[in-house]
């Protein structure tokens, strides 16, 4: 649920959340749902880790009326085809591969979101219903339930400003292990795995603050520039680390041509590293992207970890979103 939807927002390095107002808003900030004029569906593929893992996503949102609106939308993120091959060897001692089986290992999001005008101009809120689930073939499942709330501003001179809190009563995840085929496999390597893990995982609040403005240049040209920083409530290796908070900022820019064409790009990411050696090192990711929008259709595409700044490897994104109002033309 942390790595992010729609390929637009990914060549932006995922500073959206002050001025988000699609379909795909249910996701990085409810309040923008608002925005919405009609139906709307988005769809997006990625895969990661050399084609490994693969990563899905399909969103719905439309207006409930003038001052509300209502999105839905699901994440999968799965290796499927694993081998298992704790049985490949019989009672007998015998190598048999016709033991092997396989199964997946996949994680489910399903959220529910509603957006609503506040009666201060300019002020929207909304908030996400989230649902978990979590599954490791026969050997064990989860489910879990979370809430995000989300706010947005936009001021007279077209400022926009975002705040999205992530997970904000705890979200937790309560797993069902099968005892019985954990005892299959148990003692598949000596030493290992001879206690059951712990069967609750808990993901704390988040904080997302973000703020944009759109430039227009000679009517058919513009400039989006966003900034975000993304909080958490605990010391990790962001650029801004304390015992109470991190923070992580990025930056993202999209150039358009007379809405049709866009090309974006952001900066983000920024995580402290320590060699083996003792010594430390900044690491960023950045992230490009090409856009094509043409009567209610748009088709974007990004590419992330440019220059090998961080761990993981090269990942190319593509995502669709439709207008469905253009069906009734």
């Amino acid at each position: 649920m942390n790595i992010g939807v729609d390929a637009a927002a990914l060549g932006m390095s995922n500073a959206v959340t002050g001025h988000t107002a699609d379909v795909n808003s249910g996701y990085w900030n409810p309040a923008g749902l608002v925005n919405v004029e009609d139906k709307q569906l988005a769809l997006m593929h990625a895969s990661y880790f050399a084609n490994i893992a693969q990563y899905d996503y399909a969103a719905f949102a439309m207006p409930i009326d003038n001052q509300s609106a209502f999105g839905i939308s699901i994440i999968r993120f799965g290796v499927d085809d694993i081998l298992n091959t704790t049985q490949l060897i019989d009672s007998e001692g015998n190598i048999d591969y016709n033991r092997i089986s396989l199964f997946s290992a996949a994680d489910y999001g399903v959220t529910i979101s509603y957006s609503r005008k506040l009666p201060l101009d300019g002020f929207n809120w909304g908030v996400n219903a989230k649902v978990i689930r979590r599954t490791i073939g026969e050997f064990a499942n989860s489910w879990g339930f979370g809430f995000d709330l989300g706010f947005q501003y936009e001021s007279k001179n077209e400022w926009k400003i975002g705040l999205m809190l992530r997970d904000i009563t705890t979200t937790y995840n309560v797993w069902q292990i099968d005892e019985e085929a954990y005892n299959t496999i148990k003692d598949a390597v000596p030493g290992e795995n001879q206690e059951l893990p712990e069967t609750t995982e808990i993901t704390l609040p988040k904080a997302q603050f973000g703020v944009s403005k759109k430039f227009i240049f000679h009517y058919d040209y513009s400039l989006l520039a966003a900034a975000n920083l993304n909080i958490q409530f605990a010391q990790t290796n962001d650029i801004i680390s304390t015992e109470a908070v991190s923070i992580d900022p990025a930056v993202g820019f999209e150039f358009g041509y007379i809405d049709l064409a866009f090309l974006r790009a952001g900066v983000g990411n920024f995580q402290n590293l320590k060699d083996i050696d003792g010594k430390s090192s900044l690491s960023f990711q950045p992230n490009i992207g090409l856009g094509f929008k043409y009567k209610g259709i748009e088709v974007d595409y990004a590419l992330t970890d440019i220059g090998d700044q961080s761990a993981a490897l090269y990942s190319n994104i593509f995502s669709l979103k439709v207008d469905l109002g253009i069906f009734r033309r």
